[in-house]
């Protein structure tokens, strides 16, 4: 007997609130299975493409599982140890560089005199927070990226979830769509299909855009001697998935030590602000229409505001999961949409209007 379009609907949301409860109260246990479902969604379309070469599915697997855990290897003891130690040195260096700051207004603005008190004390507060805070954030960081859990969770437990789960790919997503309600099937096949095209383009593509422009500004700032270079670099590398915030961040932090460490020196500092000129060029002309698309880019205030609550709802986990999900959901609200305008109750006819008033034009 077939249900009801209402009782379906309660059913699929039970099971979305079941899922949300299940993730808010397994999050830390579900975490290096979910990192270990990214990395095989990542990889897996690698994987296809060697298999159609003739390389069989296990020797493709354990080639491109190899070569990913090679990379987080060298990333884990070459580059973000530096990375968290001029983290670390920046916040300690904040309140120096904000007296500079101050010294500096002071000098050049001297009809502000007035406010320096006020200026030195605002600045002063700023500057510790920042060095207090960062350096605790910095430290607990580092602590849960070399602790015995990070070990565990990230080289051993996460790459076998990731092997076993492109090893089987195929038979995963063959078993899915045997539990699909046989009336909807088409549907739901199609919407995961826009689904899939999305996440692809965007979370593949971006991750790529991202791992580019973070080795291209912590390059190039290391190469102009930058200070802190490359932490600002990797920094505003990885941010850059939502559109002008890496940009801008990292733009503000490497020109404000580059007036600091390169005062008197335009060149220096003319050098700082072409790099990011020039890498906001390569990511908008180039990278992101190369590699993203403009066609799947999701609107930054709607990543952030993903990004905030399942953070805030189901911590560490919730953030891997978050651009995943904003992408399906924009998918799903389009869908929604376009049912609703091409329903009665959007094109119907238009209502008669009462005996003593004239129709509308």
């Amino acid at each position: 007997m077939a249900l009801s379009a209402e009782l379906q609907l309660r059913y699929w949301t039970i099971a979305a609130l079941a899922l949300a409860l299940l993730l808010w109260a397994l999050g830390p246990a579900l975490l290096p299975f979910v990192t270990g479902a990214a990395i095989a969604y990542f990889l897996n379309p690698l994987v296809t493409r060697l298999s159609e070469l003739g390389l069989p599915r296990p020797l493709a697997v354990t080639a491109l599982m190899a070569l990913a855990l090679g990379i987080i290897a060298m990333a884990l003891l070459l580059v973000v140890p530096a990375v968290v130690a001029q983290a670390v040195q920046f916040t300690e260096t904040v309140p120096e560089l904000l007296r500079g700051l101050q010294d500096t207004l002071s000098t050049r603005f001297p009809e502000a005199i007035a406010f320096e008190a006020a200026l030195e004390t605002s600045l002063a507060k700023l500057g510790e927070a920042i060095r207090d805070r960062g350096a605790v954030l910095a430290e607990g960081v580092w602590r849960s990226v070399t602790g015995l859990l990070g070990v565990i969770v990230f080289l051993i437990i996460t790459p076998v979830v990731a092997f076993y789960l492109m090893l089987d790919w195929p038979r995963v997503v063959a078993g899915v769509d045997d539990l699909l309600p046989r009336q909807h099937a088409p549907t739901i096949r199609a919407l995961a299909s826009d689904i899939d095209r999305t996440i692809a383009g965007f979370v593949r593509g971006q991750v790529t855009v991202c791992l580019i422009l973070a080795a291209y500004y912590a390059t190039a700032l290391g190469l102009v001697g930058l200070q802190f270079g490359l932490a600002i670099g990797v920094v505003a590398g990885l941010i850059s998935f939502i559109p002008y915030i890496g940009a801008i961040v990292g733009g503000v932090l490497a020109i404000g030590v580059a007036l600091w460490q390169f005062w008197g020196m335009p060149a220096s500092i003319g050098a700082v602000v072409a790099i990011f000129a020039i890498g906001q060029l390569l990511e908008g002309n180039f990278l992101v229409p190369r590699i993203v698309g403009n066609s799947v880019r999701l609107h930054p205030v709607w990543l952030l505001f993903a990004i905030s609550v399942f953070g805030m709802l189901f911590g560490f986990t919730g953030m891997l999961i978050a651009v995943p999900v904003a992408a399906s959901v924009g998918v799903l609200v389009r869908f929604g949409i376009a049912q609703y305008q091409g329903s009665a109750l959007y094109g119907g006819p238009r209502d008669t209007p009462p005996p003593d008033q004239d129709p509308q034009p």
